[in-house]
C-alpha cells in the first residue's frame, strides 16, 4: 500500500478535516482516505458509470411505456384543443 505525504495544509482546511473525522470516528489519515475514495473515481467506478451511462441511453431511446387504457398527456392535450 502506497504511503502519501501531504505538506502545506492551510490551518483552516485541517481544522475542518480533523472536526470531520472526529464526527465520523475516524483518525484524520482514515477521514482523508474515506474522502478520496469518495471522490477520485478509480478506473473500476468510471467503466461503471460509463456502463450506466449507456443503459441510461438506451432507456432513453426505446419506446415510452404508455400507462395502459390511459391516454397520454399529449393526447389529452389535443382532445382539449379540438373542445
Amino acid at each position: 500500500m502506497a504511503t502519501l505525504y501531504v505538506e502545506n495544509v492551510p490551518d483552516q482546511l485541517y481544522e475542518a478535516l480533523r472536526k470531520r473525522a472526529k464526527q465520523n470516528r475516524k483518525s484524520i489519515a482514515g477521514e482523508v482516505i474515506s474522502l478520496l475514495e469518495e471522490n477520485v473515481p478509480t478506473p473500476q467506478e468510471l467503466k461503471r458509470r460509463q456502463q450506466l451511462f449507456h443503459r441510461i441511453l438506451k432507456l432513453r431511446a426505446g419506446k415510452a411505456v404508455t400507462g395502459g387504457p390511459f391516454p397520454t398527456t399529449e393526447e389529452m392535450q389535443r382532445e382539449d384543443r379540438e373542445r
